[in-house]
């Protein structure tokens, strides 16, 4: 009778112990994932920090492009084919202006975006380490319980043997 109740927790500990194991595997792996996925956002960071500094310069040449069209036009008093043609290039470098300076605008919200994913993405693979840390130490506890119990086991069937 005892040793019925030993073997049956014998095995309730070896189940235990296997899920413990096949929950640290799926959690590491997810971990990995997560991992790569902070990766791939930190890169995404990364480019469209780039494409925000080369918009900042591009706006700032069409700003000084702006500006010197500006007073070539002031500078020019003739009126005109000349002056049309200039207006058309002021009214065109404006235009570009406003389209870098939306750029800038939706190139920021992108990378403020991408910050905020890459933080909640290092807290869930600090949380998702944590818990297969625990998961480990589960093990850990169910790998001693499981040799204790089988020395019991061993010892029990040795006086048994020996009666």
């Amino acid at each position: 009778m005892a040793l019925e109740g030993i073997k049956n927790k014998l095995q309730q500990l070896r189940l235990e112990a296997d899920a413990s194991a096949e929950k640290v595997e799926e959690l590491t792996t997810k971990v990995k994932t997560l991992e790569q996925e902070n990766l791939a956002k930190e890169q995404e960071i990364t480019s469209l920090t780039h494409r925000n500094q080369t918009l900042e310069s591009e706006v700032e040449q069409l700003d000084a492009g702006h500006k010197d069209m500006k007073s070539q036009l002031d500078q020019t008093g003739q009126h005109g084919s000349q002056n049309e043609a200039l207006q058309r290039k002021l009214q065109i470098l404006e235009e570009e202006a406003e389209e870098a300076d939306k750029n800038i605008r939706e190139t920021n919200d992108k990378y403020r975006q991408a910050d905020v994913k890459a933080g909640h993405y290092e807290r869930k693979v600090q949380a998702l380490e944590s818990a297969r840390d625990q998961w480990e130490e589960k093990y850990e506890e169910m790998a001693k319980k499981y040799a204790q119990v089988k020395k019991e086991l061993e010892d029990f069937m040795g006086e048994i043997g020996n009666i």
